[in-house]
């Protein structure tokens, strides 16, 4: 079930639960749809997958998948090609995925719409004692050349969709059925695997929350 906070500034927090990938997108369409058309506040969506690997644009995404289809599926995990930027990543329980619905009609800069984003990551993690940062020529949060977080988007009328994943307690065995994001110099990582103790999944979303409007209000009143 859904629950939905709408701020004293043009920005909205839902949270979706579990869901499948598929129809999240589906979901996620629609509210560009809404917002295009000024039915509805700049959004930030937040949901758990069920356990998939997508695809995305990036040439050679397909040479990334490492097991057949017959072992995703006894694995439990569905394949689906996206349209977001990047390569191929994993989905799944213990990942927090958040996809922002945001009108950049008035901004048109997508460089700057991702390093926001990755600034929130960031500044999330610091709450919890992990000091990441943005790797040359690489997508989404680093510490050293550990990935714990992945950044894939794409636009529509400038309206933004797809987000990022961030790992908190998913099951990493699932990351070795692909190169995850393509990484050959490089490996994947979680909150719970560099904290060495459990995470609490809401005290994550409200710090990814509250960081997300600290970055993203000013923007957010200024696109209309």
């Amino acid at each position: 079930m859904d629950t939905q906070q709408h701020t004293s500034s043009p920005l909205s927090l839902v949270d979706w639960g579990r869901t499948a990938y598929a129809d999240a997108f589906e979901r996620q369409k629609e509210l560009v749809n809404k917002r295009r058309n000024q039915a509805t506040n700049d959004t930030l969506v937040f949901t758990e997958h069920d356990p998939v690997y997508t695809l995305g644009l990036r040439k050679g995404a397909d040479q990334h998948l490492i097991w057949d289809k017959s072992t995703c599926a006894q694995q439990g995990i569905t394949i689906y090609r996206s349209n977001r930027g990047g390569d191929i990543t994993y989905h799944g329980p213990g990942q927090i995925v958040g996809y922002p619905i945001i009108s950049l009609q008035k901004r048109r800069d997508l460089h700057a719409y991702l390093r926001d984003l990755e600034a929130v990551v960031i500044n999330t993690l610091t709450h919890f004692g992990l000091e990441s940062d943005r790797r040359e020529g690489k997508t989404g949060i680093w510490l050293g050349q550990r990935k714990i977080c992945a950044i894939g988007v794409a636009v529509r009328s400038w309206v933004t969709y797809h987000g990022f994943a961030l790992n908190v307690s998913p099951d990493m065995r699932h990351f070795t059925g692909i190169v995850p994001c393509g990484i050959t110099d490089g490996t994947v990582t979680s909150m719970e695997l560099e904290l060495d103790r459990k995470v609490d999944f809401a005290e994550v979303k409200t710090a990814l929350a509250v960081e997300f409007q600290k970055v993203f209000q000013n923007t957010a009143a200024q696109n209309g």
